[in-house]
């Protein structure tokens, strides 16, 4: 039986450094949360960062593989809302501003709120939710995410799951989170 997700290879360790990466990051935001609860808003039902609209195939992989687990009548409703849900505002998989695929969500929803060092035009800034770290007057450095370095760990994890599961190419630079159902079908006979 053939997986979809990745015809050309074994799912599994396609996905293992992104498996390990997300491990690492949700130690660093673990840390930095326990650390700093006193100056983090964020809570569950909040969702105002949650503007997402796609995301890298290794992301994407993970994400359909969380949607197979879901209940049938929840896969079906998120389904609908994911491709009813009007203007590119919202994060289109959201359902009572909460995830449903909370345990699987990508990177850059894990680092939400948190501060992310950004490295533009040869400046860098701190960038971060505007409730949270408002008692600070200055953020100290075991806070802060280097999201250049992020992102280059995750491309590589990506580069790696491109390789094993489409050695051939045929996949999009980003999939967009409508089409996580699509992504999610049952594997091929």
């Amino acid at each position: 039986m053939t997986d979809r997700l990745c015809p050309g290879g074994n799912l599994d360790a396609a996905l293992a450094p992104y498996r390990a990466l997300l491990a690492q990051v949700d130690q660093l935001c673990d840390r930095i949360v326990a650390e700093f609860a006193d100056q983090l808003a964020c809570r569950a039902g909040c969702a105002a960062c949650c503007t997402l609209q796609g995301v890298l195939p290794v992301e994407a992989a993970s994400l359909a593989l969380a949607w197979r687990e879901l209940p049938a009548a929840t896969a079906a409703a998120l389904a609908v809302r994911a491709n009813t849900v009007a203007g590119d505002e919202r994060c289109p998989l959201l359902s009572d501003d909460r995830c449903p695929l909370y345990a699987a969500r990508p990177i850059i929803c894990r680092t939400h709120g948190l501060p992310l060092l950004i490295e533009a035009a040869g400046a860098t800034r701190v960038d971060r939710c505007p409730l949270n770290f408002t008692g600070l007057a200055s953020l100290p450095g075991s806070a802060i995410i280097h999201l250049e370095r992020l992102n280059s760990a995750l491309v590589a994890a990506n580069r790696h799951f491109l390789a094993s599961c489409f050695p051939h190419g045929g996949v999009a630079d980003r999939v967009p989170l409508r089409q996580i159902p699509d992504f999610a079908a049952p594997p091929c006979d």
